[in-house]
């Protein structure tokens, strides 16, 4: 089998291009791809828990928690405590983590069209069908 036929080889180029390709554009806001599952999973939903962050995110918690640490820093989050679970923090988007989704969803939006640009609409179409389909999302 050559390696244009494999599944596995075409996914993971593409993976790492469109990753190395995102990753540039959010450099210039001082971020990285690290941040970007949970900066999109918290402008979907706001005030998930440490844990079911992890989980829509698909990292170890304690990945997690630098991650969190990180957007704490530059500012992009706040933790609130539960009060009758301490140990629980819910995470929520400050001002400036809200502000930004515009400008990245569009920039997340330029790298997908520059690698889907040389399919017609209907090709296009076709494709995110079928890797819903391959992936098992609804479709």
């Amino acid at each position: 089998m050559k390696q244009y036929e494999s599944l596995g080889y075409l996914v993971s180029h593409l993976n790492i291009d469109l990753q190395n390709a995102l990753d540039q554009k959010l450099k210039r806001y001082q971020l990285d791809i690290k941040l970007w599952p949970v900066l999109f999973a918290l402008w979907q939903e706001e005030g998930l828990t440490q844990t079911e962050l992890s989980k829509r995110c698909d990292v170890a918690h304690y990945t997690m928690t630098r991650l969190l640490d990180q957007l704490q820093v530059q500012g992009l989050i706040t933790r609130h405590q539960e009060a009758d679970n301490r140990r629980a923090f819910h995470i929520f988007l400050t001002d400036a983590g809200k502000a930004l989704e515009q400008d990245l969803v569009i920039e997340a939006e330029r790298v997908n069209a520059h690698f889907l640009d040389n399919l017609s609409s209907d090709e296009r179409a076709n494709f995110m069908t079928l890797l819903n389909k391959i992936n098992r999302f609804p479709g």
